[in-house]
């Protein structure tokens, strides 16, 4: 026997498909004695209703943050932003995990459908997370190939356009602020102001880095001391640019007239000093934005085998007061 379906109690009763649907549902729009005869057609036919399957529940991204840089809290908080407006747009729930402790992971990687780590380093925590077999995302950097989706910025990108900006405004001596900590966005940055450097320009450049308990003035007066006279500073994050803005005004420095500063992240001290502080600004929430699309990809067609990808959200060159051309006495 052929299965009962609206159309035929439709012909049977000389309704419409529409009004059949009504009156099965319960719902408004037909009368009382419709109702009735749908119902008597439907039962006399055997008419099955289908079950209602239900809804499918909303998937859930857990955002995974190494809260022991703290360096970069600004930034996490721009991703989170992200991640939360994209998620809502998509019907996805986003929650974070900032602590990674042994005792909260387990629990918190069963809640969750996908995953977004952010500059997590740990390889013992990555291990877990990819064991549950669920999609994730990394912020942060690989290990060469690794066989993952992950989005960031263009941090050599950023190192290349910011030599050129201070070629351009005539420095031939830069000073590369990396600071005392070792991380390859830093690396990559320095790599790109050298390219520019190797290329022929005759610019001359510095790295500056020092350890636990040292100091940028240390490190200034040893350049000076060897005869150096930066006019440039590209210092790797806005919080070193700030250091460097103490020191410089403290000798008598004036910025942008002696020397010119750049920083790197655009974050909220960018503004606050004075000059205001030309930076390379990172778009961080548009990391979360693209984390969440690739996860929510992966989690609607999981028999799709998805190519991992390389996400570059490219940086913007942010000019304000503090960079300008470099004195003609340099």
């Amino acid at each position: 026997m052929s299965k009962i379906t609206l159309r035929i109690i439709a012909e049977e009763t000389g309704l419409s498909k529409y009004a059949v649907s009504r009156a099965l549902s319960g719902k408004s729009g037909v009368s009382a004695s419709t109702r009735a005869q749908v119902l008597a057609v439907a039962e006399r036919l055997g008419y099955v209703r289908p079950e209602r399957s239900a809804p499918p529940a909303s998937p859930v991204i857990g955002a995974i943050f190494d809260e022991s840089d703290t360096i970069n809290s600004e930034m996490n908080i721009q991703i989170q932003s992200g991640l939360q407006s994209e998620a809502s747009h998509l019907g996805c729930t986003v929650i974070a995990q900032w602590h990674l402790s042994e005792l909260d992971l387990p629990k918190f990687l069963d809640r969750c459908s996908g995953f977004f780590a952010v500059n997590v380093r740990d390889k013992a925590t990555i291990a877990k997370i990819v064991a549950t077999g669920k999609p994730l995302v990394r912020a942060g950097w690989l290990e060469p190939l690794e066989q993952v989706d992950h989005v960031g910025g263009t941090d050599r990108e950023a190192g290349i356009a910011v030599g050129r900006y201070l070629y351009d405004l005539g420095h031939r001596e830069i000073v590369f602020v990396n600071g005392d900590v070792d991380l390859r966005g830093r690396r990559e940055r320095w790599n790109g102001v050298l390219e520019v450097a190797s290329a022929g320009t005759g610019m001359r450049c510095h790295y500056v880095s020092w350890e636990q308990g040292g100091s940028f003035s240390e490190s200034l007066d040893k350049i000076l001391a060897q005869g150096g006279r930066p006019t440039g500073f590209f210092c790797a994050h806005d919080a070193l640019a700030i250091t460097a803005y103490t020191d410089l005004l403290a000798r008598g420095w004036r910025i942008p007239r002696d020397v010119s500063v750049v920083g790197f992240g655009d974050y909220s001290a960018a503004v606050q000093v004075s000059p205001q502080l030309t930076t390379v600004r990172v778009r961080a929430a548009e990391f979360g934005r693209n984390a969440v699309r690739r996860l929510d990809a992966r989690l609607r067609n999981p028999l799709i085998d998805y190519a991992p990808l390389r996400m570059m959200v490219p940086n913007i060159l942010v000019q304000r007061e503090s960079s300008g051309p470099a004195s003609p006495a340099a």
